[in-house]
Parts: structure tokens; C-alpha cells; sequence
């Protein structure tokens, strides 16, 4: 298993209702954060989310959503002004 980053801050969503299964995520996720099950996409690792966005880039059916680059940096930033632990609140709302 590789690195995983900080815990549950990664901005990574996935609609299964729009994905159709054809597995480009699969494909381009450089940390394996995806894999397919009864025709569909799962997120099975999202800490391990590094944000790269290849996963979006990639889905012909739009049903993947990631703002690229943003969440450990924006969680740090939130954890040193508000004096608690790292989060960005970008993956709140996402299963």
C-alpha cells in the first residue's frame, strides 16, 4: 500500500449514478484509489487521494469531481488559523 495523505480531507467525489462503469478511473489513478464492482466505480482508498485530477479529466460521463492540488494545504492553512486539526471542508457532503 502507498502513502496515504491526511484523513478525510481529500476533495475527491463520486456519482455513481452518472458513472457507467467503463473504468478510466481505474486506469489513471496513480494510487489505486478506485476499483470496479457490479459495473461500477467505487472509491476504496480515498485518503491515498493525492488530487492530481487524472481521474475527472478522464471520466467520459462526468461523474467524478476533484478540486486538484487543494486539500492537504488547504486543510493546514485551516488547522493553523483556527488552532484545531487539519481540515479543508471541501469533502463534506461527498460519500
Amino acid at each position: 500500500m502507498g502513502l496515504k495523505y491526511l484523513r478525510n480531507v481529500a476533495t475527491l467525489c463520486l456519482d455513481t449514478d452518472k458513472c457507467t462503469g467503463c473504468g478510466a478511473c481505474v486506469d489513471v489513478c496513480p494510487h489505486s484509489v478506485f476499483n470496479l464492482s457490479a459495473g461500477k466505480a467505487n472509491i476504496t482508498q480515498k485518503d491515498m487521494c493525492m488530487e492530481c485530477g487524472a481521474c475527472a479529466v478522464n471520466c467520459p460521463a462526468l461523474a467524478i469531481a476533484v478540486k486538484a492540488g487543494v486539500g492537504c494545504a488547504l486543510a493546514y492553512i485551516n488547522g493553523w488559523i483556527t488552532g484545531g486539526e487539519p481540515d479543508c471542508g471541501c469533502g463534506k457532503g461527498c460519500s
